[in-house]
């Protein structure tokens, strides 16, 4: 990551822009989910108007991560397509906008099939603290360390998938954002187990996130996010209550 920093510190209004639309993509975000927090599996609404907030959400937890990695791909390019930053920008969203039909189409899937017996005073408390502890277990996989590398290492990433022009901005980008969601998919679970429609939990998600793929020390970060994880699922099969801002599903609330 150090080349992608040193990059950052050479393109600081590319880096500024994205960090100006992370901010507003947080503002709308707040926005939009405003009273809607129902506490893990909360209902994901409407086809289309998820997949837009998704996007945003996206834009809004990942840009200032991803920041340094943008700013060493425009620093490869040079002056030669000053637009090509934001094409890269944009086949990266592509991907976790493909990545968010595929959460909603699992969603709504095993709601209809398992119905009532997901809510949280069924199995849907046990489900979500399952699925905090799965995913504290993929932070130490090797499919997770590959991703996580390519993240944080991008400059050979970048070189390896290069493609001129813009149409070859957006298809790096879409590459990217695979090795991003790869490395990512497993918090993005820790989100919907505590409550995708919870700003305070999407900072806090995209902390770890910024935390993972910018500390300095990998391995501390490895192991400081698993184990925060596994204690958050932990405490959610046994205490939620003493978990600070965690929304309870009211009693007979559908879920998904």
């Amino acid at each position: 990551m150090s080349d992608a920093l040193t990059a950052a510190r050479t393109r600081v209004g590319l880096v500024a822009s994205l960090f100006v639309l992370a901010a507003v993509g947080w503002a709308w975000t707040a926005h939009e989910m405003r009273g809607m927090d129902n506490g893990p599996w909360t209902d994901l609404g409407g086809f289309s108007w998820f997949v837009g907030v998704w996007v945003v959400m996206m834009a809004a937890m990942m840009f200032p991560s991803v920041a340094p990695t943008v700013a060493l791909y425009s620093r490869l390019i040079r002056e030669r397509a000053p637009a090509a930053p934001y094409a890269f920008v944009s086949g990266y969203l592509l991907t976790w906008a493909a990545a968010g039909v595929g959460a909603y189409a699992i969603g709504v899937t095993v709601s209809r099939a398992f119905g009532d017996s997901i809510m949280w005073d069924n199995h849907g408390r046990a489900i979500a603290g399952t699925t905090l502890l799965v995913a504290a277990g993929y932070e130490l996989t090797p499919l997770k360390t590959v991703c996580l590398n390519k993240c944080r290492s991008p400059i050979g990433a970048l070189l390896g998938s290069w493609r001129d022009g813009l149409d070859g901005a957006v298809r790096m980008g879409t590459k990217n954002g695979a090795w991003c969601v790869g490395c990512c998919w497993a918090l993005m679970a820790s989100l919907f187990a505590l409550g995708v429609m919870s700003v305070p939990w999407m900072a806090f998600v995209a902390g770890l996130i910024a935390v993972e793929k910018l500390l300095p020390w990998r391995r501390v970060a490895t192991y400081g996010v698993s184990a925060l994880r596994l204690a958050l699922g932990v405490l959610l099969l046994i205490a939620p209550d003493s978990l600070a801002g965690l929304t309870i599903p009211s009693r007979g609330a559908m879920t998904m």
